[in-house]
């Protein structure tokens, strides 16, 4: 009995000490909750130990009371020891940031990693909200953490979570927010190099060429960044190494550079060839990627039946319904549109329809609508209109 009630008024007593900063400074509470923007019974309940002021709130509670942030948190702490849960210990780290541990750090990690594992199959709408709030935490967290070790596994834990963000902005924006994307991979680039992390930065890098290559449409600034890629992961991933190259390949063939399309292929496939399950970045790797951007190659220096061919095989090796898998339906779609095989395009659009409204796939999406520009010639036609009618459907909120 005698310990608790010592714990309740060792608690007491340094929430005290909270009012008494406040008054030593010359402030009533009416005044410092005006300076904070909150109500006046809001710091009654901070003083009394009712509530902890929100993260966002103490680094302006610490100015208002011209200490730092760590002496902030002695104010407010109590005599308990951190909750042993791992969720329990991210929550008393975002409430006291300067004793963010390792504990937290990996806690928050791993829910990026979930996410990230949901993203080529769910709608990127439905994993913003809470993607943005892991990125916030991590990012406030680093303001605070003490502890090298602790401040490394932060910025390797921004590197992730602001390339998902990345990603899920760009999709969620049906690929048209460049600006907003980049800017987040460009964070994910220089919190990679602060860790010291080469597969996080050639990741980064590998998803800010995506932008250079489906969206601004830059393919010079494509074959920059995927040879920044290439450099960045030689000799440590050859998942990444490998899909940088795919990209270049993709980014020459689109400037109608044969040749160096084929030798970029041709690396890719060597690189492919040396992956093995202890690849840093081998959940990146799928057997369909090679015959998928093969066939977005061919498609591109408009080689229809090499196209057809090497997308038919990714399409058998995905067999899931992923966002990826819209992509390989829609370059389908475009490539029997152009060899005039209509009923089969169609299918394959119809196809396509399908799996973008599961994952709402950003780039699924812009290829169905763009194959539905092309038929247009034959827009007269019933098959033509059904597959219209879908597509006006996806755009109804």
């Amino acid at each position: 009995m005698h310990g608790g009630g010592n714990g309740r008024r060792t608690s007491g007593s340094r929430r005290y000490r909270l009012a008494q900063r406040r008054k030593a400074i010359g402030l009533s509470q009416e005044r410092l909750a005006e300076i904070l923007a909150v109500d006046r019974s809001t710091v009654v309940r901070w003083e009394r130990a009712e509530t902890d002021p929100q993260p966002w709130h103490r680094p302006h509670l610490a100015t208002a009371l011209k200490v730092s942030i760590e002496e902030l948190a002695d104010m407010l702490a109590d005599t308990r020891q951190p909750p042993a849960t791992p969720d329990k210990r991210l929550d008393h780290a975002l409430r006291q940031p300067g004793r963010v541990d390792l504990i937290a750090v990996a806690y928050l990690r791993e829910r990026v990693r979930l996410l990230d594992e949901r993203y080529d199959q769910t709608p990127s709408t439905l994993l913003l909200a809470e993607a943005a709030q892991l990125h916030g935490q991590v990012v406030f967290l680093r303001q605070y953490a003490d502890a090298s070790s602790v401040q490394r596994e932060l910025a390797a834990t921004i590197a992730e979570s602001a390339t998902l963000m990345g990603q899920l902005v760009w999709d969620a924006t049906q690929r048209h927010d460049h600006a907003a994307s980049a800017a987040y991979f460009d964070q994910a680039i220089n919190a990679a190099k602060e860790a010291r992390d080469p597969v996080a930065e050639a990741n980064a890098l590998l998803r800010k060429s995506y932008l250079a290559l489906y969206g601004v449409r830059r393919p010079t600034a494509a074959i920059a960044l995927t040879a920044h890629a290439t450099e960045v992961s030689l000799r440590i991933s050859p998942v990444l190494t490998g899909l940088a190259q795919l990209h270049r390949a993709e980014a020459h063939a689109m400037l109608g550079e044969v040749r160096d399309c084929d030798e970029a292929l041709g690396a890719a496939e060597d690189s492919f060839a040396s992956v093995d399950p202890q690849d840093p970045a081998s959940v990146l790797y799928c057997p369909s990627h090679h015959a998928r951007l093969a066939g977005s190659c061919w498609l591109s220096l408009n080689r229809l039946a090499d196209a057809i061919t090497a997308l038919e095989k990714a399409h058998q090796l995905v067999a899931a319904r992923r966002k990826s898998t819209a992509v390989v339906l829609g370059n389908l779609t475009l490539a029997n549109i152009r060899h005039r095989d209509l009923d089969t395009a169609i299918s394959y659009l119809h196809q396509a329809i399908n799996v973008i409204e599961r994952t709402r796939a950003g780039g699924g999406l812009n290829l169905a609508f763009a194959a539905a520009r092309e038929l247009r010639p034959w827009s007269d036609r019933p098959a033509v209109q059904d597959v219209n009618e879908r597509l006006l459907t996806l755009m109804t909120p």
